[in-house]
Parts: structure tokens; C-alpha cells; sequence
């Protein structure tokens, strides 16, 4: 039995609210059960400077955490002055994972920046993170072509991202703090809606795990990824 009392192959209720910061050019507060993350997309009229006069754009983004998002409260990243290691990478793989799904000639010569504030965390920030990201891209890139910056939908697929682990001996989908703090095995996926995998994040906590355990958790981040997808499709259509 799952300390949530969740199946197997159970995700967490996964809601996203789009359109929630109002000076954003798109947003989605998306919540994966009790981890909650607000993603914004700011639009800028110029690339990084390594992508001037080549045609192209760029998505990129960035990731915090607020100081009480967990149990006990968190120095600010910005008091400290500098970025921990393990943000660094997050806001790195949300923004590879956007890339992935979107076509940068057709953005032109801009920057689209996403932030992912941790509101609340329990378990797969980074996934809900990414999962919400693209909803605020979309919305971003549909401003942009109701004001005629750009001729047609740069995003050429839907990308989405769960958590999967090895539990007391099971696979489980979708872990919550206590999971991911007790897994032998956690990993996070990054899938698109045609089936492709842009990321796979797999670490094993204690004894080593097998190709079939590892298929295993694959199979069940397909099956998350698909009510992702449905989620993102209710409000995007």
C-alpha cells in the first residue's frame, strides 16, 4: 500500500489554471496534488546574443523555489548569491524540454523566457514544472500570432513530465515527498504527446535496478504523461 493510498499506476490529481498572472504573456498554475508551481512566459523582442542575424529564436527558462514551499523555510538563492547546483539543472532540463517541441525558426528573432516558481512542493516539482511550462509557452506563442509577430504555431508536439520509482519492490507512478524520499529507484521522464522521449532521469538510491524494471517505469510514466496530455489538451484544445 502507497502512503497516499494511491494505485500502482495512479497519478496525482492534476489540475492547471491558465491566464493567472496577468502581465504575463502566457501562464499556467499547474498542480500535481500538493506540489503547485506558477509558470510565466515573458516575451522578448531580442535572441541571446550568440543568435543575433541568425533568423532564429530561442526558449529558455527559469526555476526557484519559494522559502516556505516545503516544511521548514528556505534561504532565498538570491541571499545567498548564487544558484544551487540542483537548480541549475532543473531550469536547464525545463528548458531543453520545450526546445524539444518547438520549431525556433519559426519564432524569429525573440527570446521566450519561462519562470517556474515553486509555490508549494511535494514530490516532482520538476515535472509539474515542465508539464505547466508548456501550457504557458502555448499561450505565449497564441498571443503572438493573434498579433501577427508570428505566421503559424511554433510548437510542433506536446511534451509532459512524471516522476516513476521503485517502491518496497513495486514500480509506482507519480511519487509524493514521502515516495521519492523512501524509493530505492526515482526517475522522471520527459514524453511527447507522439510518443517520442526527450529525457530520462533514472537514479538508483540503493541496490542497482534491471532493463525490465526499468521498462517498467517507462510504461507507467506513458500511462501519467497520457492524463498530463489530456489535461493540457482540455484547456488548449
Amino acid at each position: 500500500m502507497r502512503p497516499s493510498g494511491r494505485a500502482a499506476d495512479e497519478i496525482r490529481s492534476v489540475t492547471m489554471d491558465a491566464g493567472v498572472a496577468k502581465h504575463a504573456e502566457g501562464s499556467c498554475l499547474v498542480k500535481f496534488g500538493d506540489t503547485h508551481v506558477l509558470c510565466s512566459a515573458t516575451l522578448e523582442d531580442r535572441p541571446p546574443s550568440w543568435l543575433r542575424d541568425s533568423g532564429g529564436g530561442w526558449v529558455t527558462a527559469e526555476y526557484g523555489m519559494l522559502p516556505r514551499s516545503t516544511h521548514q523555510r528556505m534561504p532565498r538563492e538570491a541571499a545567498r548569491g548564487r544558484q544551487s547546483g540542483r537548480t541549475q539543472e532543473i531550469q536547464r532540463l525545463i528548458g531543453r524540454s520545450l526546445r524539444a517541441v518547438t520549431d525556433l525558426g519559426a519564432i524569429g528573432e525573440r527570446q521566450i523566457r519561462i519562470d517556474c516558481d515553486v509555490i508549494q512542493a511535494d514530490g516532482g516539482t520538476r515535472t509539474a514544472a515542465i508539464s505547466g511550462a508548456y501550457v504557458a509557452l502555448h499561450k505565449c506563442f497564441e498571443g503572438m500570432l493573434k498579433d501577427k509577430l508570428i505566421e503559424r504555431m511554433p510548437l510542433v508536439d506536446r511534451v509532459a513530465a512524471v516522476s516513476c520509482g521503485l517502491y518496497h519492490g513495486a514500480a509506482i507512478l507519480d511519487l509524493d515527498y514521502e515516495e521519492d524520499s523512501g524509493a530505492a529507484t526515482d526517475a522522471n521522464f520527459v514524453l511527447t504527446r507522439k510518443g517520442g522521449i526527450v529525457e530520462v532521469q533514472a537514479t538508483a538510491e540503493e541496490a542497482t535496478f534491471c532493463e525490465e524494471e526499468m521498462l517498467r517505469l517507462l510504461r507507467l510514466a506513458r500511462i501519467g504523461c497520457e492524463t498530463i496530455f489530456k489535461v493540457q489538451e482540455s484547456i488548449l484544445g
